[in-house]
């Protein structure tokens, strides 16, 4: 594909026809997006394929809480796990919920799932000391997370970026035996989509492109 197509239809997948990606086509997509960029060039990620269904039911489980403090935390008309405003829902109604399995088949009936991880000791974040939640260490893996969707793409697979695990990561660094210094960035189911999409919905430039200033003229 042309990869201006590739970038304009990679959507998130969350329904597999049940077809895994096979062993030399995953080789072909990781080997390509080896080469997103990290800082210093340090490349200090580490991606594990979890093949054990045991495994995955408990990655499903593991990304429960976290999914459903999303889904209460929308329904309550606000912008789910943001770190700007100040949640109404409790940790008790959290607690109390029924947990939303549904929100996490994708990651428990995976025909292809990946765990994507950072080593902590070789990210440079910039913004480390500013009184906000940290993003800039993020440059050093996301682009490669990125990269394996983009090549699934390619491929004729897809998937999507997850990141409901990272709220529970010591239960997954004890499940996958991650060091404790990696952090766990993404889990990315991957498979055979059922309905590929080939027209996203996106803002216009003119929403998001301005010139000189964050209030400049679009």
């Amino acid at each position: 594909m042309e990869l201006y197509d590739v970038m304009r239809t990679t959507f998130a997948c969350r329904e597999f026809t049940g077809e895994p990606v096979p062993a030399d086509v995953l080789h072909r997509i990781i080997d390509h997006a080896r080469f997103a960029p990290s800082g210093g060039n340090r490349q200090g990620w580490r991606i594990i394929e979890v093949t054990r269904d045991e495994d995955k039911q408990a990655l499903a489980e593991l990304s429960l809480p976290a999914a459903t403090r999303y889904l209460l935390e929308m329904q309550a008309g606000e912008s789910p796990l943001n770190t700007v405003t100040r949640s109404s829902v409790t940790d008790a109604e959290v607690a109390a919920a029924e947990p939303p399995h549904w929100l996490v088949a994708h990651i428990r009936e995976a025909p292809t799932l990946l765990v994507v991880t950072v080593d902590l000791g070789l990210v440079a974040a910039m913004d480390k000391d500013l009184d906000r939640v940290g993003l800039i260490g993020g440059g050093s893996i996301y682009p490669l997370a990125w990269n394996i969707l983009l090549a699934a793409r390619n491929e004729g697979y897809a998937g999507t970026l997850t990141t409901w695990g990272a709220a529970a990561e010591p239960g997954v660094q004890a499940l996958l035996h991650i060091p404790r210094e990696w952090a766990v960035a993404a889990i990315i189911p991957l498979g055979r989509p059922v309905k590929p999409l080939t027209r996203l919905r996106r803002k216009p430039v003119e929403e998001i492109f301005f010139r000189d200033r964050w209030d400049g003229s679009a």
